[in-house]
């Protein structure tokens, strides 16, 4: 009988599709994503052959500093998916830019579709990410260092320096998605019901209602400016 069972688990493996841990992988050689295309789908469709050229493959953006000083942690991310890079659709890939002020704080945030690595252009990082058992693995890296936040769990990044610091981040996604924690929690739309977050955290309405008012979207007037 436990024979029996076993072979028919194995049987059972044999026959499930695999479960991917990054995006599924492409059919053609290229599937540049138009980004105008009504038709919803899981990634985008694909551009006519004949409409693509070298520039939905190419992406200059992370050679500029983010402009940090407006900002309200002192950070800015530039990303380089396939919203900037149709060319990547499909290819399971993607890199941001993160540029950080002087004690500047990439608050804690998840990106449920990607592992990210990063790397260090310039500057001290201290960085770390949160296991589902509640353990927090921490570090302090510098130029040149590399350190890796496994995917979907919660994670942070915040520059320990009097001077900028700037990374490079990959993913193994094209579009790996971020959850802002504190943001997803006090500025959804519709709001998180009040009693929901003052019995999760343990505090009064009157201190939700602050968190809500600071970490509300700016109007489109302040993003203009800004």
């Amino acid at each position: 009988m436990a024979k029996s069972s076993l072979l028919a688990c194995f049987s059972l493996f044999l026959v499930l599709p695999p479960c991917l841990p990054v995006d599924p992988d492409l059919l053609q050689d290229i599937c540049v994503a138009d980004l105008s295309s009504n038709v919803k789908l899981n990634g985008f469709a694909c551009k006519p052959a004949a409409s693509i050229s070298e520039a939905d493959f190419f992406f200059g953006g992370l050679a500029v500093p983010g402009a940090t000083a407006n900002t309200t942690t002192g950070y800015l991310v530039t990303a380089a998916n396939v919203d900037k890079i149709p060319g990547l659709n499909t290819l399971g890939v993607s890199f941001s830019r993160v540029d950080f002020a002087p004690g500047g704080l990439n608050p804690p945030h998840t990106h449920p579709r990607a592992t990210e690595i990063v790397f260090v252009l310039d500057g001290t990082l201290d960085v770390g990410f949160l296991t589902t058992a509640n353990k927090m693995v921490a570090k302090t890296i510098t130029k040149g260092d590399v350190f890796v936040f496994p995917r979907g769990l919660v994670h942070f990044q915040q520059n320990s320096g009097a001077v900028p610091a700037a990374s490079i981040s990959a993913f193994n996604s094209q579009l790996p998605g971020t959850q802002s924690i504190a943001a997803t929690l006090f500025a959804a739309s519709p709001p998180v019901p009040d009693h929901v977050l003052t019995e999760a955290f343990q505090i009064g309405t009157k201190e939700v209602e602050k968190i809500k008012r600071r970490l509300a979207p700016k109007k489109a007037a302040e993003e203009d400016v800004n």
